[in-house]
């Protein structure tokens, strides 16, 4: 474990819910020496999924998190062929086998060196945990209720299991809504995959679109696996009000994507025979009002749950991170320097975090809202005009990938200044008699 910061107890932080938004945001608070502890109502951290990837953006925003976070990050990613993002026409049949070059380019975009790859998500969280102090993090603890503690400022967290803490500040998890599609997730040997599909469509990311459905693959772990995702639409409703995936059999998803093209029905023909279905839920219906309310502070998917189809949630949960414990960092040493009460303090922090986070966060879940909807052909201005598409794909992309983080910190802390200097101590001026 490396060191940290040891923790002053002028602010306390409970975070409720591990994975790797909740561990990067505590790792980033002990940095800084802000006592944390995070709370999972599971016996164990566990992250849903298999690969994951993050974009240009979510590294920079890494390394003012915590730069162990981008180093843990870079351990266990795969090094891309090529530094180029592929969309491709996966519908249209274009001929030939699956190892063709025969499939229509729709887009393509340079990622930067290094960009935009991808690891194993147990991997990654893996290595998190390796800088976790065991004493911070609290197992089979789920959240129960909240409640405010007089005037202190303080908060009472009560579990399921009859136990409480009392913090200062809260990170609870909120709960957002189907959206008619969902996702099989496989990863499949890459000496399976590259015999069928060559070493072209096999080393570097691509998304196939089509009517109805779409598919993304990367590879992960150290390359010997290609991560599969194929999205499709559903007019019904997600039928397991208390879970997010469901058994399914590779069938299901030949007949899904039967009308695709050769590479496509070759992708999904590698899959194994008995699979998950992962439904896309986001907050785009029924956006929170605010990023914080009192002491308690909503982040990644708590505060703008996005479908996956920027590929940009987990990066989006690491900048607000990046700002949220820059902010507190900064509201604590406020109380030490200047004597600002530290509810005060923390309150100026928090509204901070949400004018600099919620109109970008909220735009991440419109847009991807939308976007999954553009894969599918589904956008009748758009269509499967290829122009149209690669237009939209590009300011899109870019708005995630070459977004300023560094003017984020500075926009964060100009606001906590902003509302910190109402706050300060009035300074009686000195009165000379003659």
């Amino acid at each position: 474990m490396g060191s940290m910061s040891e923790p002053r107890n002028d602010i306390d932080v409970s975070i409720i819910g591990g994975g790797i938004a909740g561990v990067t945001l505590a790792l980033g608070l002990l940095s800084r020496g802000v006592a944390t502890t995070v709370y999972e109502r599971s016996e164990s951290f566990r992250e849903i999924g298999a690969g994951i990837g993050f974009t240009p953006n979510s590294e920079r925003a890494m390394k003012v998190l915590d730069p162990r976070i981008h180093a843990a990050f870079k351990r266990v990613t795969v090094q891309n062929g090529t530094d180029w993002f592929m969309w491709m026409d996966g519908f249209t049949q274009g001929g030939g086998d699956a190892q063709s070059k025969g499939d229509k380019m729709i887009h393509k975009m340079y990622l930067g060196e290094r960009g935009f790859e991808g690891c194993h998500r147990a991997d990654f969280l893996d290595e998190l945990m390796k800088m976790m102090p065991k004493d911070t993090i609290r197992f089979c603890r789920g959240l129960d209720t909240i409640d405010e503690l007089g005037g202190n400022g303080r908060v009472k967290l009560r579990f399921a299991d009859g136990s409480s803490s009392d913090t200062d500040v809260d990170e609870p998890a909120s709960h957002p809504n189907y959206t008619h599609k969902y996702a099989f997730r496989g990863l499949v040997p890459m000496s399976a995959a590259r015999p069928v599909l060559g070493l072209e469509k096999t080393e570097t990311r691509h998304m196939y679109l089509g009517q109805n459905g779409h598919a993304l693959t990367f590879p992960v772990a150290g390359n010997h696996l290609l991560n599969v995702v194929a999205f499709v639409t559903d007019h019904n409703d997600w039928p397991f009000p208390d879970k997010f995936t469901a058994p399914a059999a590779k069938a299901e998803a030949v007949t899904a994507f039967a009308g695709f093209n050769s590479t496509v029905r070759a992708i999904i023909d590698l899959l194994p025979d008995q699979l998950d279905k992962w439904a896309i839920f986001d907050t785009h219906d029924h956006p929170p009002p605010t990023f914080f309310q009192g002491k308690v502070c909503i982040v990644g998917d708590a505060a703008h749950a996005a479908a996956p189809y920027h590929g940009a949630g987990a990066g989006f949960a690491i900048e607000d991170g990046a700002v949220l414990a820059q902010l507190l960092d900064t509201a604590r040493s406020s109380i030490d320097a200047v004597g600002v009460d530290r509810s005060s303090a923390i309150s100026a922090a928090l509204e901070a975090y949400n004018a600099v986070r919620i109109e970008r966060a909220r735009w991440l879940v419109e847009s991807s809202r939308f976007v999954g909807g553009m894969y599918e052909w589904q956008d009748t201005t758009i269509g499967s005009n290829a122009a149209k598409l690669a237009e939209e794909i590009e300011w899109r992309s870019r708005k995630i990938w070459d977004y300023d983080v560094e003017g984020m910190m500075r926009e964060a802390s100009g606001e906590f200044e902003e509302r910190l200097e109402p706050l300060l101590p009035s300074k009686t001026p000195a009165v000379i008699a003659s």
